[in-house]
């Protein structure tokens, strides 16, 4: 499997006082020197964390690939036309959230998400939608020419280590082969940490993991180095 790091939680730090630092460039450097695959940036519409300068510095600089999440909206869109990260993972939003807190909704607005995500695919972009391991929101996602989607683990994460654990963790498998059978490529991300990523190897075939707050939340005390070929080891 490959690691995407997700970096927002760098930013979120920065922001708290308005300065330059920690630099969110730096930390995407230290990750990719430290042999993660991509890094996840979320680019929120009320730029919570992730600024637009933040985006446009890291497109030129960056040697691995760049996955810019982002939600369904037109000025998210255009943004994503002009600078052609490599991969695009479409998200729900709503203002209020701490994190990105359910799956997006495909299943009934399968011909917006169609016209949404076809002039992504079309420049080059690949596109991935972060959905829920539900059966009607796999089978709508094949539909939309999208050619990946991420799944939830938010549930599982949660379960992780109670009674609820086998069934949220089933739910993850069914839909990953659900999705493969269907031509998508499956990444997974949400919760995932050091303690309960292990079982992301029981899925057959699965991509990439996209992690941050877990990574971010380590570096406090290891260095980011340590922290991501630590995460690295484990889903390797």
């Amino acid at each position: 499997m490959l690691l995407g790091v997700n970096i927002d939680h760098v930013a979120t730090l920065r922001n708290a006082r308005g300065g330059d630092e920690p630099s969110v460039i730096q930390a995407a450097l230290i990750c990719e020197q430290s042999g993660c695959d991509g890094i996840t940036i979320h680019l929120r519409e009320d730029r919570r964390h992730i600024k637009d300068s933040d985006v446009y510095s890291l497109i030129p600089i960056l040697k691995t690939k760049l996955n810019l999440e982002m939600a369904a909206t037109e000025e998210m869109q255009k943004i994503a036309l002009e600078i052609k990260p490599h991969s695009c993972c479409i998200v729900p939003e709503r203002r209020q959230e701490v994190t990105t807190e359910g799956g997006l909704e495909v299943a009934s607005r399968l011909d917006d998400m169609k016209k949404f995500v076809e002039p992504l695919v079309d420049a080059g972009i690949k596109v991935s939608l972060f959905i829920n391991p539900d059966e009607q929101q796999v089978v709508a996602s094949a539909k939309t020419g999208a050619q990946f989607i991420e799944m939830h683990t938010g549930a599982y994460s949660n379960a992780f280590g109670t009674q609820s654990e086998e069934v949220e963790f089933k739910r993850l498998k069914v839909a990953a082969k659900m999705a493969q059978d269907l031509g998508l490529t499956v990444n997974a991300g949400h919760g995932l940490n050091y303690e309960n990523v292990h079982r992301m190897h029981e899925i057959p075939n699965l991509y990439e993991l996209n992690i941050g707050h877990s990574i971010i939340s380590r570096a406090v005390f290891s260095g980011l180095s340590q922290a991501v070929v630590d995460m690295k080891n484990l889903i390797m």
